[in-house]
């Protein structure tokens, strides 16, 4: 948005990140994540904390163990799918918007590599990192709002919401 204020983004304790774009209508932060941190908290916090309201998420890395959800329409409830083991982030790919509640709502995807080769996929619930998770956001100057929608049991983007 031409004319927009930049916003200074002040450092966050106990966690890696720097921002390294703050070109006007996209900045760009890079968020390390390292063994031990559960993923989806973390970067929930960071979101927050960062006053996040839109913006695209990417990331590599690798998790010594995950838990993973598959939607279930019938039951509006997401099957939990435990990675008990070393994985490896394939590709992980999300956003962030505003939910219900005011805060950041991270939706994010995930493809898990196991050992043998075979992987697990689906919305990332909860992960362990070991040894790091590289994560990229593009933040973008408007905001999102993401709605539960009853008739479905999950919340989505609400184009029309404005952000409010």
């Amino acid at each position: 948005m031409p004319g927009a204020a930049r916003r200074e983004q002040a450092p966050i304790p106990g966690l890696k990140s720097r921002r390294v774009s703050d070109t006007p209508g996209a900045q760009v932060h890079v968020v390390i994540l390292d063994s031990g941190e559960e993923a989806f908290s973390a970067l929930t916090k960071f979101a927050n904390d960062a006053k996040l309201t839109a913006a695209s998420l990417t990331a590599i890395g690798a998790f010594e163990k995950a838990t993973v959800g598959w939607f279930d329409f019938a039951s509006k409830s997401y099957k939990k799918i435990e990675v008990g083991e070393q994985c490896e982030v394939l590709s992980a790919i999300g956003d962030v918007a505003i939910g219900d509640d005011g805060k950041a709502s991270l939706h994010v995807h995930i493809v898990l590599g196991l050992s043998d080769g075979s992987t697990r996929g689906g919305h990332l619930l909860a992960a362990t990192v070991r040894p790091t998770l590289e994560v990229v956001l593009t933040e973008v100057p408007s905001k999102l709002r993401r709605k539960k929608r009853a008739d479905i049991g999950i919340a989505l983007i609400d184009i029309s919401a404005d952000g409010k």
